[in-house]
């Protein structure tokens, strides 16, 4: 897969230049109805992505990082702001565009992996092609090659370890060739020697160029990123590497 320019990222704080951004939030805000009311579950979430950076997204449980993937995974939309992904705002699309445009720009790493237990490694990965354009094994069997599961390929995912589905995941992502890399809790179902080599694969994907959100609650994890995003009661707060907290947003 051809190597994507590295943008420079050390020393940015607040809003990176939009010329740069991958991704592009502006007063981005979700909400949602509730019984009593309104909830906000992000709230002017104002940032941006350079191409080529790895990012944690942080927080405690209701701070708002799922409804963050959500919308950064093209999976729902904001209710009021812009929210740009490789400098297309999704907002006005149709559900159709969005899925075609998902396809496209966002490969998925999950913690929950989502394989179809039916099909082996490489029909996993082909599957991914066949939503995007059309298959190939040969391209699936080289992805699986890339995160070490070559001769693993045949076998269904009853049939691999926790940390080899992982890798499969990692692998369906990748196959397309997108330019985002939206990994949610990559580890959290890991032992500690398959967390190492997920951490591995994804230190590698980072040298190549390839942009990485990750949400994590992991610290060391998040500790391998160029920067944090924090989240708390829906409001987003930005941790420069080396530098003081950051508030975004309004």
């Amino acid at each position: 897969m051809p190597e994507r320019m590295h943008a420079t990222t050390q020393g940015m704080v607040g809003q990176t230049r939009d010329e740069c951004a991958v991704i592009s939030l502006d007063n981005v805000t979700r909400e949602y109805p509730g019984k009593a009311g309104t909830i906000c579950a992000l709230e002017a979430a104002t940032f941006s992505i350079v191409a080529g950076e790895w990012v944690a997204v942080t927080g405690p449980s209701g701070s708002g990082k799922s409804t963050l993937v959500n919308l950064l995974g093209c999976l729902d939309r904001p209710t009021r702001g812009e929210l740009r992904i490789d400098g297309v705002e999704t907002g006005t699309m149709s559900a159709g565009e969005l899925d075609r445009f998902r396809a496209d720009k966002i490969g998925f790493i999950f913690q929950q992996f989502h394989l179809i237990p039916y099909l082996s490694a490489v029909e996993n990965v082909m599957l991914a092609q066949y939503f995007h354009s059309m298959t190939d094994e040969a391209e699936a069997l080289a992805a699986l090659d890339k995160v070490g599961l070559g001769p693993r390929a045949g076998h269904v995912p009853s049939e691999l370890s926790g940390g080899e589905q992982q890798r499969v995941c990692i692998a369906r992502a990748l196959i397309n060739n997108p330019p985002i890399l939206l990994a949610d809790e990559p580890t959290g179902n890991l032992d500690a020697a398959n967390q190492r080599i997920v951490a591995d694969l994804l230190r590698g994907l980072h040298a190549e160029g390839h942009t990485i959100v990750m949400v994590t609650h992991d610290p060391e994890m998040a500790g391998l990123a160029g920067r944090r995003i924090a989240l708390n009661h829906g409001k987003v707060f930005c941790h420069p590497v080396g530098g003081p907290v950051v508030r975004l947003g309004r």
